[in-house]
């Protein structure tokens, strides 16, 4: 998209090292609301389906492009790199992209590192440049130390002059360069060649090409924004920490904008896409990452951690459960109960009515409707039936050192406590299984199942004593 119709290019500044990170991750790469920073710019750009995107690296380079690699631009053929080694300022990194740009329609210039950009701020700038005009989205700070600053005649920009080159009267100036600008294409690469060094720096800045717009009569527009967010960078583990709370912020306050009850939106944190039905409740200091999708009604207590997870309508979350899908995902069913003290590993898939109690893991097993594990209970690559009743210290062993192996539970059977049932195995319908006992070999349905030593009691039996006590 652009204003004219013609062509959207974008480019994203990501070369930086990011030294007072005093990290060796690539800056760009830190994470914020669990997502890359640079991905987050990504992610937003693609959403104005831009012809092309070229995301220009050098430090930390091959890191960045293999984060990046796996975008649906890259596999979509949109997204391509371009190196800038050395990093000799922000003109110089677009100056290592302009060979891949075309000449007409607008380029979108972004930073790597400023994430929370929203892409309704982006198509204004587009829309305001429509391949004609230079624009630069500008935001007035209370303290703009160490920014370049908006020169102005008028309303007209002239100039950005960079914190370090500006005289006394301009560093009073509050309105500042974000770094995001929307330029004419046909005109960038002139002027890109256009820049020069000569600064206190010695480096190639891009905001130089406002001078150079003024000159050759191009329009200049400073588009305002005043929120703050939005344009914020980072350089350092305090400004990351502060963004991460403001975007915190900002999703709680969208979720209790959809209905979510949230116990105290500053203790939550969404680290990936929450997705809530409604009359939803949250306690304190959940964490949720990945793909989560919570149903009507769905209440999740103090200190949860879920990643990857859809959880049905009317479940209950107790406090201080993990439920962690990766790849596989997990599934709670409608009304189900899970915990306090659960864990649910990645291939969980559990039915209505099915209840998960304290210190029980389920791995890679299916519970139907009604199926109950309410204690000290391990259920992995298993299938169980409707109504099952696991008792407490049950374990499914379901490795034998070098292979998995599934257990079969079919329905209505009661596995009584301290039970090991060893894979492969079935336990028919409606049987029992004795508390105590390992199950090595199928079990016919409705059958009592027991396998353990037969009791013995010693009359009189003397305990040891310690040498020298009576």
């Amino acid at each position: 998209m652009s204003g004219n119709g013609a062509a959207l290019e974008v480019v994203i500044m990501a070369a930086g090292k990011g030294t007072r990170m005093k990290s060796s991750l690539p800056k760009v790469l830190h994470r914020l609301a669990g997502r890359a920073m640079v991905r987050h710019v990504l992610d937003t750009v693609e959403t104005l389906q831009p012809a092309r995107v070229v995301v220009v690296t050098g430090h930390g380079a091959e890191a960045v492009e293999a984060h990046l690699g796996g975008h649906a631009l890259a596999a979509a053929g949109r997204l391509q790199f371009a190196r800038q080694m050395p990093q000799l300022g922000t003109g110089h990194a677009v100056q290592q992209a302009a060979p891949l740009l075309c000449d007409e329609g607008v380029v979108l210039i972004l930073n790597g590192d400023v994430p929370l950009i929203e892409a309704d701020t982006l198509v204004r700038l587009v829309q305001a440049s429509a391949g004609e005009r230079l624009v630069v989205l500008t935001v007035v700070l209370d303290d703009p130390s160490g920014y370049g600053r908006i020169v102005r005649e008028g309303e007209a920009v002239q100039a950005i002059v960079e914190h370090k080159d500006a005289s006394p009267e301009q560093r009073a100036i509050r309105e500042i360069n974000s770094g995001i600008l929307a330029v004419p294409a046909r005109h960038l690469k002139g002027w890109l060649a256009r820049l020069r060094n000569d600064n206190a720096q010695q480096e190639y800045y891009l905001p130089d090409i406002v001078a150079l717009a003024v000159a050759d009569g191009v329009e200049v527009l400073g588009l305002a924004t005043d929120d703050e967010v939005q344009v914020a960078g980072v350089n350092s583990p305090q400004q990351l920490a502060a963004l991460e709370r403001a975007c915190q912020r900002r999703q709680a306050e969208a979720l209790m904008a959809q209905g979510v009850r949230l116990a105290d939106p500053a203790r939550l944190d969404v680290r990936g896409r929450l997705q809530c039905g409604a009359d939803v409740e949250i306690d304190v200091n959940c964490v949720f990452e990945g793909e989560v999708s919570l149903g009507e009604g769905v209440r999740i207590g103090a200190n949860c951690v879920i990643a990857q997870a859809r959880i049905a309508a009317g479940a209950v979350i107790h406090p201080f459960s993990h439920i962690d899908g990766e790849k596989l995902g997990v599934e709670v069913g409608e009304g189900a109960l899970i915990g306090p003290f659960a864990r649910l590993r990645p291939g969980a898939r559990l039915g209505a009515e099915v209840h998960i109690g304290n210190f029980v893991e389920v791995k890679n097993a299916t519970l139907a409707a009604g199926a109950k594990a309410n204690h000290l209970a391990y259920l992995g690559d298993a299938t169980v039936g409707e109504r099952v009743n696991y008792g407490a210290g049950s374990i499914t062993a379901n490795y034998d050192g070098a292979n998995k192996h599934r257990t079969v539970i079919e329905a209505d059977v009661h596995v009584g406590s301290n039970c090991v049932l060893v894979a492969p195995v079935t336990l028919g319908a409606g049987g029992t299984i004795g508390g105590g006992s390992t199950i090595t070999k199928d079990t016919p349905p409705g059958a009592l199942s027991v396998s353990r030593a037969r009791q013995l009691s010693i009359p009189n039996w003397q305990r040891p004593v310690k040498a020298g006590k009576a």
